[in-house]
């Protein structure tokens, strides 16, 4: 199992004169730690269980081009884009950007969207949960179209596009990874299924991600995938991995057993270079051998 470190919070001990300094160094101390995918929330607004809009937020892929000039190793990817941010013809190519200047790390982290107070608090439209889920699915045909030999015209619902020109290619072949984020169980894990790399779960329990898993197969054989050529992730964990790293360890080894590959944890304290130095040097080769 493989490690990667969500940075979702920066309101850390004078953070208006320390967030970016902070942020770079997570991030190259996961770059350099072994870490294999460093993310941020593609928000405008911090959620309001992290204090809400009078904390800090920083725009995600702007956040993410700069990070590529500052690590190496480490992937970098939105956990998760908001389908309902980007027309999805700039999406596709503001994510091929990310991989051509970090040659080759991009990630397409890519959801929903659930954040109503943000929307209406920057004037952005957001439609209906079933409108954001056609408007989901469109968007994954769009890019996927963009990132193939096919520059020609999209004719969708929402989305119609006249050339999907898109130059220069991204450096991954055949594509940046594309992960679907959300465990719903008709809409969202049916999408993975049909059009993602990868998903990325809730740590809710084995039996849950099991049960979830379960679900996702079912799609594959419904849609004729093979159900093993998707990533599993998953985000958090009961047990805290510094503080109780063991626990972490057994913990996790339970999800590894379901196939899941990659573990995403947030820092937790107000010196998360700190933390996520010791997650890196205490927990990254242990999680291998899993």
């Amino acid at each position: 199992m493989r490690i990667g470190i969500h940075y979702a919070n920066f309101s850390h001990p004078d953070w208006q004169h320390t967030l970016l300094d902070r942020l770079t160094a997570t991030a190259q101390v996961a770059d350099q730690g072994g870490a294999s995918i460093f993310t941020v929330m593609d928000h405008w607004f911090q959620m309001e269980m992290l204090g809400g809009p009078p904390e800090p937020m920083l725009e995600g892929y702007t956040t993410l081009g700069y990070l590529a000039g500052q690590t190496e190793n480490v992937r970098l990817g939105l956990l998760v884009t908001g389908t309902t941010y980007r027309h999805p013809g700039l999406l596709a190519k503001i994510v091929t950007t990310l991989d051509v200047l970090s040659r080759g790390r991009a990630q397409l982290g890519i959801g929903a969207a659930w954040y109503d107070r943000e929307h209406a608090g920057l004037g952005v439209p957001f439609p209906s949960t079933g409108e954001r889920f056609e408007r989901l699915e469109e968007t994954l045909q769009v890019v996927r179209q963009m990132w193939s030999d096919d520059d020609g015209a999209y004719e969708g619902r929402h989305y119609r596009l006249a050339e999907t020109v898109n130059v220069p290619p991204p450096v991954q072949r055949p594509h940046p990874p594309i992960l679907v984020g959300g465990s719903g169980e008709r809409k969202t894990l049916r999408l993975v299924a049909q059009y993602a790399d990868a998903c990325n779960l809730f740590a809710a329990g084995v039996d849950e991600i099991r049960h979830k898993l379960d679900v996702l197969r079912r799609h594959c054989d419904d849609v004729g995938r093979d159900y093993d050529t998707i990533e599993k992730t998953m985000l958090g964990g009961a047990a805290d991995p510094v503080s109780n790293p063991d626990a972490f360890v057994t913990e996790m080894a339970g999800y590894a057993a379901l196939g899941i590959t990659t573990v995403e944890v947030m820092p937790s304290t107000p010196d998360p270079v700190g933390w996520t130095t010791t997650v890196c040097e205490s927990l990254v080769p242990r999680l291998a051998e899993l």
